[in-house]
């Protein structure tokens, strides 16, 4: 609001005051215009508000167009006018500097709403990348600055150093390369973090001498950008640390307006106002609690990231053969998820994954298995049927069958001569030599069935048969008791239809489905983490009801769930040879895969996500870990 006097002329020279003569028409608002009655009875509307009117001669029945400040003789003395037009002006003065008042209080009011939007939002970001950028941005959108500049301090080599992170120019573009700055006087951003003191400058071209600080015009020279006024304010968390400097250049009158010429600078950049300072000091401390609980974060990130490698570390080394196992079934899960978003089949439309899901996902992939190590190594590792110690204990047992075999026949034959009282002849040699070898080749076909039955394939029939003729199959010990060449427990193992494992071995193994499950539940996930146990829970569950260790049907196993069983299977069947299975080719193992879907153990539309993006070909990457 501008205050002026204006008189129009039939009055000119009555205030005896320094007066602006004026016709009727337009006159500012909040100005003060000494006039009569007879002309402001004729002044075209519309009147300007806000005017103070002074006005002179007799009202009468007359019906002014506006309300009048103050009404005057015709005839009033100089000294009156002026009295009047003083006060008036004052009364002017003072609305202007209420309305001003008034203004301030509601730009206030509206920063401090903007700091509190400003200060949810830096709250809820975790992305300290993200974060910075939302730092910088409203600070400058509170104060109407045309660029600015965000620095992180850090430790390096014993000293304190200022690492440049993010600028913004609304005039020239900045082209962004990582540079460092110590913590000191040789620049302004350095002196505010070594000191802890804001910094406004009104004119960099106007630096007092002894400024304990200096202004770098590199970016000025390089880019023909034109830096006048300049804030700087140290972030610094509520027990003083420094965690880095804020620094806003070139406040503008207007926010439109480009600063690509010296010209222009001068003509839009203002300095930053004590206001401006009390909001971005209140916006850097809160920026400061949020990078601090930003890295924090990140810490703990890190931290439980170490500690899920360590885990997956663990069970590669109970089970060295499945290494890799977790990673690449991590990485063939979220590569699935991300497929699926892409391409989502009809039952899977709208179905998203947040930052936070595929987090989620992947934890649980990575783990799904960690519950192996509540299996004993020997059943986990088991690559054959028998023990290797048992199936020491078998051969040997063979190896004093046939030696108590041939020790009867020896003595039938030395038995025959006695009762003949004749002597061994070389026919009698022979028929012995010929009754050991037979002897000893049906010996020798028992054990290769035996060896045979031992392997982790499919037992064969004839194998099979032959297992049980050894049912009952006696020796002769060293005292002359009978002893079984295979004990009911070694036949038992035998005769596992297929792989290396019995029933009570089998239910071992999968145990450290719900060992996993135990382990998970005790960890303190976080809410958007809180599925990690349910979703590692359910990963050898198949939509039949064939799976374990909860016989989950259709609808009751959840879709990350659908996705991770998928890509378990199928590294599981392309991984490197195992002691107790050899790896197929990918073809053998998509087949395998597509039995599957057929018999409806796995879900087909997700299967042919799995296909159709050739998710199976995606190697994860060298460093799985970052």
């Amino acid at each position: 609001m501008t205050t002026g006097f204006y008189v129009t002329p039939e009055v000119a020279g009555r205030s005896g005051l320094s007066e602006t003569v004026i016709r009727p028409g337009w006159v500012a608002e909040g100005s003060v215009v000494l006039t009569t009655v007879a002309t402001l009875q004729a002044w075209s509307p519309p009147l300007p508000a806000g005017v103070l009117w002074l006005v002179m001669g007799d009202m009468g029945d007359a019906q002014l167009p506006a309300e009048p400040f103050l009404v005057l003789p015709s005839n009033a003395p100089s000294h009156t006018v002026q009295r009047a037009v003083q006060a008036a002006l004052e009364i002017a003065s003072l609305r202007a500097k209420l309305q001003q008042m008034q203004g301030e209080v509601r730009l206030g009011q509206e920063r401090q709403l903007e700091l509190a939007r400003i200060g949810i939002a830096l709250v809820a970001e975790r992305d300290l990348e993200r974060l910075l950028e939302r730092i910088l941005s409203s600070a400058r959108e509170l104060v109407c600055a045309d660029a600015g500049s965000l620095y992180l301090l850090e430790e390096r080599d014993g000293g304190k150093v200022l690492h440049f992170m993010l600028a913004q120019n609304d005039s020239v573009p900045v082209a962004f390369s990582a540079w460092s700055v110590p913590a000191d006087e040789t620049s302004l951003a350095g002196y505010v973090a070594a000191s802890g003191e804001c910094v406004a400058v009104e004119d960099v071209r106007s630096l007092a001498k002894d400024a304990p600080y200096r202004f770098n015009p590199t970016f000025d020279q390089a880019s023909g950008y034109h830096t006048r006024s300049l804030l700087t304010v140290p972030m610094a968390t509520r027990t003083g640390d420094i965690v880095g400097v804020l620094q806003l250049i070139n406040r503008k009158r207007q926010r439109q307006a480009k600063l690509t010429s010296s010209l222009a600078a001068d003509q839009w950049v203002v300095p930053f106002s004590q206001a401006d300072v009390a909001v971005i000091r209140a916006l850097a401390a809160q920026a400061a609690v949020a990078i601090e609980n930003s890295r924090l974060v990140a810490e703990i990130e890190r931290l439980f990231e170490s500690f899920v490698r360590a885990s997956v570390m663990a069970i590669e080394q109970r089970d060295p053969s499945t290494r890799g196992h977790s990673v690449r079934v991590a990485h063939y899960t979220l590569a699935l998820a991300r497929a699926v978003e892409q391409t989502p089949p009809a039952p899977y439309r709208g179905l998203r994954f947040s930052r936070d899901d595929l987090r989620q996902l992947r934890y649980a992939a990575l783990l799904h298995d960690f519950g192996k190590v509540g299996v004993r190594e020997a059943v986990l590792t088991k690559p054959k049927k028998l023990y290797p110690e048992r199936l020491q204990l078998i051969l040997e047992r063979f190896r004093h069958a046939r030696r108590a075999q041939e020790v009867v026949l020896l003595r039938k034959l030395l038995e025959r001569l006695v009762a003949l009282g004749l002597p061994p002849t070389v026919e009698d040699l022979r028929s012995l030599d010929a009754a050991i070898s037979f002897m000893r080749a049906e010996f020798d076909h028992k054990l290769a069935k035996v060896l045979e039955a031992n392997e982790p394939t499919v037992l064969a029939a004839s194998t099979a048969g032959v297992l049980q003729q050894l049912v009952g199959a006696q020796f002769l010990g060293e005292d002359g008791q009978l002893l079984p060449l295979l004990t009911p427990e070694e036949l038992r193992w035998l005769s596992v239809p297929r792989g290396s494992l019995d029933e009570e071995e089998r239910r071992e193994v999968e145990s450290h489905v719900v060992h996993s499950y135990q382990f998970l539940l005790t960890i303190p996930w976080p809410k958007r983490l809180r599925r990690v146990p349910e979703i590692a829970y359910g990963h050898h569950e198949k939509l039949d009801g064939r799976g374990y260790p909860r016989r989950l049907r259709g609808e009751e196993i959840p879709p990350e769930v659908r996705m991770m069983t998928i890509c378990d299977i199928y590294d599981a069947l392309t991984a490197a040879d195992r002691p107790y299975k050899k790896a197929v080719n990918p073809e053998r193992a998509l087949a395998i895969l597509e039995e599957e879907v057929q018999q409806g153990a796995l879900d087909r539309d997700l299967f042919r996500v799995f296909l159709e993006a050739k998710v199976y070909a995606s190697a994860p990457p060298q460093d799985a870990w970052s």
